[in-house]
């Protein structure tokens, strides 16, 4: 999909409603009735072939009849008349329709409105309303206020509620779409819009189905990068997902992975309506907090328990563990006897000047992120001057604030004063502290959206050309199921630690294994059948002896044969038993979510994991960071701290399992499913117990590709400077954000200024974060690098560009380290770049250049750009390269 022609959706200068009627609550009449009273200021055009008039305007009898051709129609015809509408609107030149019948065959829709690049809203639309420009396209029983919320609905059903809701609370939009069966114009395309439309602050998404998710993510991440992305998503029918024959199948439930897909887009999932914009609001108002650590302050017991309680149920956040120096300033404040904790207790009788004191203790405080203050009325303490005394210390020193004013109205001017102050207010604590919720999961999901990791793992070219053999054995075999050795052997190849595992046929071949791994050892059920081998009586442990062998593996094949004779058995498994006293059992698994591809599985193994179901999905590619997030989102998490005389995991261990599984998986995408069941992990690191994979042929299908481009390592090469010496050219990694950084510090003010097109003081540690992780979906930067006589990395230029998303334009960047201008760096960058948008079929690139910057026009001509005017600034020039 594409961003083609919306302008013409969203910012129509003329309509026209074919088929518009008198009918009373017919669609044509209703969508003519609402056009007018919106007080559209362009041209409204009713087309109908027997009507002279509809309501008052003067109708035309089709089409071509028209005076002018519309920018925007609406089709309130039935749905068999629709492609040739739509094709006599495409000769005439109109550019974007919204169709309102369901009931349209969607091929013959597409075929008709293609050839003439004409948008499509539906089938099956309510419509679009943009109240800025006074349009109301739709046949919608309420009006929309303007403001500053895009909100984009599937149901129409659900749209008009939410105008009907959003009314009277004084709720209003930038635009308002109901995208129906979305059968051209989809979620992608509308937030790829939006995400660069300064009237709109924030994009309200309710979601029922997403049909191809390649263009959603890497569309969320851009517009979550520019503004808040916040959604409902409709709860599916009952979740039947089937015991596969790969646990971490069994786990990955589509909605985990839809759920881990929005994380990773820096967007925010809610549950229903009513907390999706007072979300939206909490985001406008909230102060940026460093944490997730909240205190709370009231004046009643029963209201803070209240807070209390709903911070115990799921979700993010925890109360802070207040400091003793914290605790002592408290304290100071109150009378003696008071007892210092948190949630804190101003006392019933709490004057406004008690409220400001111990509020700004707990501001300035290291050990809170954010403070809730509630307060409920009684006959001793005056609400009004509390609030104002939280206003005025909040201003004073700063801090992340909410506010809880409880009851109707004695609460109600507080409230107002709130809201005159953009605070973040709300009528209960429970309500607050979801609130409070909302901004700790936001502000993670943008973290994980804008993340900085330290160095990429090492090991993993050798890696490659081993795991290409195993992946083929594993290929030749029928199933597509690696034999435990070979699954194994394909983990070490990453440098995930196994135990050693001999195969045996039959029981003879077993003591002999057993024999040479030395005893005691640890017998299993060899079989592609079975996923849970102790199901079937198919594991014997602590085997101290051949006899002991021989007798547990003759009672293996007996239950098995009496339980499950259909089942497969090519022999047993032998591994000598991992003495690991401390070790907490884990899985690390991976599985093929049908719409989001390869996803992650980690969390809490052993016999009993989809009994317990303590677990997390997350999105390949991985880093540290992003797996040690995904470690945290688990309650086994905290059975991996140090308890009595049981040490800690070493944590950092079980994050680089994650990370070796997600580049073993980009490696090798024939890669389906894995389980690696348990997972010891303890003080001394991380040992693979039992694993077991399975491969199948390529596929390009979104069930195979990564929703999240990797690094395209493919696209490193070397290069020689006018003297000879050699330097690399490669994507840019989120971990050159300190090269980064040290190549900005050595560029001279004039560069940086030509560059940015204007002084530049400092470049701030979220900005350089954007400037390293990119989304490699949609932008490229190549950088030059070598590396110092020390060993360090240096960063020497840099080119850039970023596509729109139909991939017709790139705009370009490129930035030559002040000291390196003419050894041929910039030439190699901007050839570089070229050859990449070139092989991506890009349709252009262009760069904006101060009109000054002699060299920057020079380098461009020299690759064969042409020179125009910039139609906006006269001090800039705009350079164009036409690739075809």
């Amino acid at each position: 999909m594409s961003i083609h022609n919306l302008s013409f959706l969203f910012e129509p200068t003329s309509v026209a409603v074919i088929g518009a009627s008198d009918r009373p609550r017919s669609a044509g009449s209703v969508v003519m009735r609402n056009l007018l009273a919106a007080g559209f200021k362009g041209p409204i055009m009713p087309v109908h072939p027997s009507h002279r008039a509809v309501a008052g305007v003067l109708a035309y009898r089709d089409v071509a009849s028209m005076p002018l051709t519309p920018d925007l129609a609406v089709l309130c015809t039935p749905g068999e008349t629709v492609p040739k509408m739509l094709d006599d609107l495409g000769r005439r030149g109109t550019k974007a329709a919204v169709v309102i019948a369901g009931d349209v065959d969607k091929d013959a829709m597409l075929a008709a409105a293609r050839p003439w690049g004409l948008r499509i809203l539906g089938g099956g639309a309510l419509g679009l309303l943009v109240p800025r420009i006074r349009l109301d396209a739709s046949f919608s029983h309420v009006p929309a206020l303007p403001g500053k919320v895009a909100f984009v609905s599937q149901s129409g059903a659900l749209s008009t509620a939410v105008l009907d809701w959003a009314r009277p609370r004084g709720i209003g939009f930038s635009h308002f779409i109901s995208l129906g069966d979305a059968h051209d114009i989809d979620f992608a395309d509308v937030m790829d819009y939006l995400a660069n439309d300064d009237q709109t602050r924030a994009i309200l998404l309710y979601i029922e189905s997403i049909g191809a998710r390649r263009n959603f993510i890497p569309a969320a991440r851009a517009a979550a990068r520019n503004k808040p992305v916040l959604l409902v998503r409709a709860v599916p029918q009952a979740d039947d997902h089937p015991m596969g024959k790969f646990l971490a199948e069994s786990l990955a439930r589509p909605e985990d992975a839809f759920d881990a897909a929005i994380r990773r887009a820096g967007a925010l999932r809610v549950n229903d309506i009513d907390e999706l914009f007072g979300a939206v609001e909490t985001l406008a108002r909230a102060k940026p907090m460093k944490g997730q650590r909240l205190a709370v302050l009231s004046n009643g017991g029963g209201t803070a328990m209240m807070a209390l309680a709903e911070m115990g149920g799921p979700g993010g956040g925890q109360m802070a563990d207040l400091s003793d120096e914290t605790l002592r300033k408290l304290s100071a404040l109150m009378p003696r006897g008071w007892k210092a904790a948190n949630p804190v207790d101003l006392g019933v009788d709490a004057t406004g000047k008690r409220y400001a004191d111990m509020a700004r203790v707990l501001i300035e405080a290291e050990e809170v992120d954010a403070t809730l203050v509630i307060h409920a009325p009684n006959a001793m303490a005056d609400g009004l001057e509390a609030a104002q005394a939280v206003i005025d210390v909040q201003k004073r020193h700063g801090g992340a604030i909410l506010t809880s004013w409880v009851g109707e109205e004695a609460a109600a001017p507080a409230r107002k004063l709130f809201g005159e102050a953009a605070l973040p207010t709300y009528d209960t604590p429970g309500r607050a502290v979801r609130a409070f919720r909302h901004l700790v999961n936001y502000q993670r999901n943008q973290d994980m959206l804008m993340e900085t990791p330290p160095s990429q793992l090492g090991g993993f070219a050798a890696a490659k050309g081993t795991a290409r053999l195993i992946v083929a054995r594993g290929l030749a075999n029928g199933d597509g199921n690696l034999t435990e050795p070979d699954a194994k052997a394909l983990l070490s190849a990453y440098g995930i630690k196994t135990q050693d595992t001999r195969l045996a046929s039959d029981v003879n071949s077993a003591v002999a294994a057993a024999d040479a791994v030395g005893y005691p050892v640890a017998l299993t059920i060899a079989s592609p059948d079975v996923a849970r081998k102790w199901d079937v009586g198919g594991v014997a442990l602590n085997l101290e002896d051949a006899a002991a062998v021989r007798s547990a593996a003759e009672g293996i094949l007996r239950r098995v044969a009496e339980s499950r004779p259909d089942i497969r058995v090519d022999g047993f498994t032998i591994q000598r038993m991992a003495f690991r006293p401390n070790a907490r059992q884990l899985i690390v698994g991976v599985a093929c979510d049908a719409l989001f591809g390869p996803v992650l599985v980690f969390g809490e193994g052993g016999r009993a994991v989809e009994v317990i179901r303590d677990h997390t999905v997350g999105l390949p590619p991985v880093n540290l960071p992003l797996a040690r997030g995904m470690i945290g989102r688990t309650r086994v998490s905290r059975l991996l701290q140090a308890h009595g005389r049981r040490p800690a995991v070493d944590e950092d261990a079980v994050a680089e399992v994650l990370v070796r599984v997600s580049r073993m998986l980009a490696d090798n995408p024939e890669i389906v499913a894995c389980d690696i069941n348990p997972l010891f992990a303890d003080e001394a690191g991380a040992l693979a117990v039992d694993a077991r994979i399975r491969v199948a042929p390529w596929e390009d299908t979104d069930t195979r590709h990564f929703s999240i481009l990797p690094y395209p390592a493919e696209l490193e090469e070397t290069a020689k400077l006018h003297d000879g010496s050699p330097v690399s050219l490669r994507p840019i990694r989120p971990e050159d954000t300190v090269a980064h950084s040290e190549m900005m510090s050595r560029m001279t003010p004039q560069d940086l200024r030509l560059r940015f097109f204007g002084q530049v003081r400092q470049i701030h540690h979220h900005q350089m974060a954007r400037l390293t992780q990119i989304d490699y979906e949609r932008e490229m930067a190549f950088i030059a690098t070598r590396t110092t006589k020390d060993g360090v990395p240096e960063t020497l230029g840099v080119v850039r560009t970023v596509t729109d998303p139909d991939n017709q334009r790139a705009e370009l960047a490129v930035l030559v380290r002040s000291d390196m201008k003419g050894t041929g760096l910039g030439s190699m960058l901007m050839d570089k770049i070229v050859r990449y948008q070139r092989a991506r079929k890009t349709r252009a690139i262009y760069a904006q250049i101060m009109i000054e910057n002699d060299a920057m026009i020079r380098l461009a001509a020299k690759a064969g750009f042409a020179k125009h005017p910039s139609d906006e600034d006269p001090d800039v020039v705009e350079m164009v390269l036409e690739l075809g």
